[in-house]
């Protein structure tokens, strides 16, 4: 693998699945963020320690929206939304995170807006990820984490033939109410696909 700058990789920066467009942020994308964020309250401030805090504002998140939308074309994290096909009504957000650009390996991380929860969307969308990776990024390492109690979360990667590499224990607090966790540690290796 050549040592070039992650800056100067070139891959598309939207591509589909059978209901889904899943494309990098983009300025103007903040009040649909806005929207599935709030209607999905509840539910994500269990799971998402950045939905701990207070919700966001309109402006706050299209300014969220805009350093993710510059920080994919500098190639230092790859989010990625989730848009039903056709539409502009955001399903969730998910992405590549924790990139080593020299294996290449990544993170998949994912949330669902609560209208489209149990529908498919997420495994949809996160099988259209992983064969992204593999595909445009020439991923080497695939990697899916989350709380050992998030159940629905690990059904994901479980769906779609991730291996339970490693269970960390006692390896977070709880982002509210500071009870130690442990974390699943799902893993893709792309040559163990091919066996």
């Amino acid at each position: 693998m050549s040592k070039l700058e992650p800056v100067l990789r070139d891959f598309p920066d939207s591509f589909e699945t059978e209901r889904l467009t899943i494309r990098c942020p983009l300025p103007g994308d903040g009040p649909e963020l806005n929207a599935a964020v709030i209607e999905s309250w509840d539910s994500l401030r269990e799971w998402m320690p950045w939905a701990a805090q207070k919700q966001p504002t309109i402006e706050e998140s299209e300014a969220n929206i805009r350093i993710a939308h510059t920080r994919f074309l500098a190639r230092e994290d790859l989010r990625l939304s989730l848009f039903l096909k056709g539409t502009g009504i955001m399903v969730g957000g998910s992405g590549l995170h924790r990139m080593n650009w020299e294996v290449p390996s990544f993170e998949i991380g994912y949330w669902v807006r609560t209208r489209f929860a149990g529908q498919g969307y997420i495994t949809e969308a996160v099988a259209g990820i992983t064969d992204f990776a593999i595909q445009e990024l020439v991923a080497r390492r695939i990697e899916i984490r989350c709380d050992a109690l998030n159940e629905r979360s690990a059904a994901i990667p479980r769906r779609l033939g991730y291996t339970l590499e490693a269970t960390f224990r006692n390896h977070d607090r709880h982002h509210l109410t500071g009870q130690l966790r442990d974390t699943l540690i799902f893993a893709k290796i792309v040559e163990e696909m091919n066996d």
